[in-house]
């Protein structure tokens, strides 16, 4: 981030390992969001998690002591519905996914089905059935386009980790020979999204994540500054290891408040 630049306009935030890790609020990040509604700032709250609706996430967030409205999230889900809305309007969908992704693509106007659908859409789920597996791989063997909201393989859980959106694909991949499309991050399509769901502009956000192998290298695909944080997954010791850099690494959110 250059000093000779205005204050950025609008800002996208990962949201764990950002704002709250395992359901706590970081310190600084109530401050944080307080400081983007007093400066009139836009933004949105990502995440890759297509489980919850923007509702149910906006609720979780005010159990941790922070006020988001539910039109301040974007999610891997309705970054999906986002994209399958422009690429085939009105289409359908056979789908392994919760709420969040059954909600968002329905409100895309979006059929849900198992016969003949036009994408298989794969999300994160707290249950994969193998039932749902095995159609799923019949459906794309048969022509259904194959996407995914995010390539994440595990995800966490107290008890440790727990496979995810990308294993699951793979699974799919490796039974039928057909690679999913992967919506959310890294992919930079759904910061793009993003922007346009706030009418942001590159030049003048800044994305603030906790991972270099997907907040940070999307937000540079992109086009965007960036923000490390080390609250998250990277470690200070992890960043010269990658190939790219970003704008600024900060120990945590409450050190973003003054830049907002």
């Amino acid at each position: 981030m250059t000093t000779d630049r205005k204050p950025p306009e609008c800002w996208l935030t990962d949201m764990d390992g950002v704002l709250v890790h395992e359901g706590q609020a970081l310190p600084g990040a109530a401050d944080f969001l307080d400081r983007l509604v007093a400066a009139g700032r836009r933004f949105l709250v990502l995440t890759n998690n297509s489980i919850f609706t923007p509702r149910d996430l906006s609720a979780r967030l005010a159990r941790s002591g922070l006020e988001v409205p539910e039109a301040s999230i974007w999610t891997s889900a309705l970054a999906t519905a986002d994209f399958l809305s422009t690429q085939l309007p009105n289409g359908s969908a056979y789908v392994i996914g919760e709420a969040g992704l059954t909600t968002a693509l329905y409100e895309a106007g979006y059929t849900l089905t198992d016969t003949d659908p036009d994408y298989v859409v794969l999300g994160e789920t707290r249950t994969y059935s193998f039932e749902a597996i095995t159609r799923a791989i019949r459906l794309v063997g048969a022509g259904a386009r194959f996407i995914a909201t995010n390539p994440d393989v595990t995800g966490p859980s107290p008890e440790g980790p727990l496979p995810a959106t990308g294993s699951v694909a793979a699974m799919i991949t490796r039974a039928t020979g057909s690679e999913p499309y992967f919506v959310g991050k890294p992919n930079p399509m759904m910061f793009r999204s993003a922007m346009n769901r706030i009418e942001a502009h590159s030049e003048s956000t800044v994305m603030i994540g906790d991972r270099m192998d997907t907040d940070v290298v999307a937000g540079i695909e992109a086009g965007l500054d960036t923000i490390l944080v080390l609250t998250g997954s990277t470690r200070a010791s992890d960043v010269a290891r990658f190939p790219f850099r970003p704008g600024r690494v900060l120990d945590s959110i409450a050190d973003v408040v003054d830049l907002v």
